[in-house]
């Protein structure tokens, strides 16, 4: 089985070097994504390995069949980039990573909200250069307050549970609420509105879906409290990002710690340290002293990269091994 794992970086290799020793299949890594001007590099492979910035549209999975692809592996749980229904028309199998390690995203979560209530940013940058003072550096304690957590899947929950091990409440929404597990830990479900209108902290875990597309957008920052912020560990277009600017230039909200954005496929996991960033949106989020923004890196943790490795090419095994694949994506 030969595979071609694209969009690669450093410590992809190492993981899935070390853990193919196990399997042995043979495997490329390409460094650019996987789009219509570059699916034709498929040719001569059984199958490829995806992330989540790749572009599997309907015309790169009829290219992908046409060279000869059987499997799209993506290593990662979303799967929001692969047309479905176009592979399956193609014959071509999807299979995921459909939990990594939840407490890598859920951590990063965690210390995402912790450096933008305590302005950690702000003091990092200022002892660097001699500046000890503590004018405009206020925090605020999170015990006490509320914490909105959409999306109540594994790390929704560890996100959950961890805040409320700082003393604060938690109200939860999800469309499939797991409500023995609320009851359990003394957690509520709520009406969406609701959540944003009483939540301190709204934290986004939820799939990225039609339905949840843009689910932070004007109208529900219209209803937040005007020191509450956002935390996005989930998908970047969760959020209306415009929307959010708007929302933060109006100090409107207190504000944000995103992992994730909309349009990140340019920009994220490359240097643009010397070049211009053209996404005004993206720049403009920058500016803000309230905004941190990371570069999709909440699963980067080496327990995270061996899972997931493990769990791609397990998957891959069982395809060749004709076995059930129980990490395969279908419609609905």
């Amino acid at each position: 089985m030969k595979i071609a794992f694209y969009d690669t970086r450093p410590y992809d290799r190492e993981s899935f070097e070390r853990a193919n020793v196990d399997f042995g299949f043979g495997i490329d890594f390409f460094d650019f994504h996987l789009n219509e001007k570059t699916a034709l590099s498929a040719k001569g492979y059984d199958a490829v390995c995806a992330f989540v910035n790749d572009t599997m549209s309907a015309a790169v999975v009829e290219i992908l069949a046409d060279c000869g692809v059987q499997l799209i592996a993506m290593r990662c749980a979303g799967y929001n980039n692969v047309d479905l229904r176009a592979a399956e028309k193609v014959g071509i199998k999807v299979v995921r990573v459909p939990a990594y390690s939840p407490h890598s995203v859920s951590e990063h979560a965690v210390a995402l909200l912790m450096a933008l209530t305590r302005r950690i940013p702000q003091a990092y940058m200022r002892t660097r250069t001699g500046n000890f003072s503590l004018n405009g550096l206020t925090g605020r304690d999170l015990f006490g307050l509320t914490a909105g957590i959409i999306g109540t899947g594994k790390i929704g929950m560890l996100m959950a549970e961890t805040l409320s091990g700082f003393g604060m409440k938690i109200i939860l929404y999800d469309v499939y609420p797991n409500k023995a597990w609320a009851a359990e830990k003394g957690f509520e479900y709520v009406p969406l509105e609701r959540l944003f209108t009483e939540a301190d902290v709204v934290s986004l875990h939820c799939p990225l879906t039609d339905r949840t597309k843009h689910i932070v957008n004007s109208a529900s920052l219209a209803l937040m409290k005007k020191d509450a912020v956002i935390i996005n560990t989930g998908r970047g277009a969760l959020i209306d990002a415009k929307a959010l600017v708007h929302a933060l230039k109006r100090q409107a909200i207190g504000g944000a710690a995103l992992d994730v954005y909309e349009e990140e496929s340019k920009y994220f996991f490359d240097d643009w340290s010397a070049d211009v960033i053209r996404d005004d949106v993206l720049a403009r989020l920058m500016t803000f002293p309230n905004v941190i923004i990371t570069a999709h890196q909440a699963f980067l943790t080496e327990n995270a990269l061996k899972s997931i490795a493990e769990v791609t090419l397990s998957n891959v095994k069982a395809f060749v091994g004709g076995e059930k694949l129980e990490n395969e994506v279908r419609l609905p």
